[in-house]
């Protein structure tokens, strides 16, 4: 019963911390009266890199419940799959590209702006979309909402 909760619950959760934090509190803080553009980089870094270590631990939690009670259908594993594909690019290579060119600019050595921002609001945006559709779908699987 409790993995059937996690899998309805991790979801939802996950969704939320997205939102908040990379489609809201991200882009809001360098609105903030006297912001400066290293001090907003040097807050995201520390907000961006807790974020991710509570994903890694959401998905770590939704695998085990996978495990545990294994879906009857394919799309709550395929959208998992691509989640958590997602993460791993962020975290091995998307964060620390990122975090080194927030470095460079802190330390006055490039321009504050960068393509490479694109990509982590793109896999974001994906994880957000598969995440509310994983959520649904689950909810709908163990409620038997018709």
């Amino acid at each position: 019963m409790i993995f059937r909760i996690l899998q309805i619950a991790i979801p939802f959760i996950w969704l939320g911390l997205i939102g908040g934090i990379s489609f809201m509190e991200a882009p809001l803080k360098f609105q903030a009266p006297n912001i400066t553009i290293a001090l907003g980089l040097g807050i995201g870094r520390l907000i961006f890199f807790a974020l991710n270590k509570i994903e890694i631990v959401l998905a770590i939690l939704l695998l085990i419940s996978f495990i545990k009670t294994k879906p009857k259908r394919k799309f709550p594993l395929i959208s998992f799959g691509i989640i958590a594909l997602l993460l791993v690019l962020e975290t091995v290579w998307l964060l620390p590209l990122l975090d080194a060119r927030a470095t460079a600019v802190i330390n006055g050595i490039a321009t504050p702006f960068s393509n490479t921002h694109f990509i982590y609001i793109a896999f974001e945006a994906i994880k957000f979309i598969l995440l509310f559709a994983l959520g649904v779908s689950i909810t709908k699987n163990y409620l038997k909402f018709e």
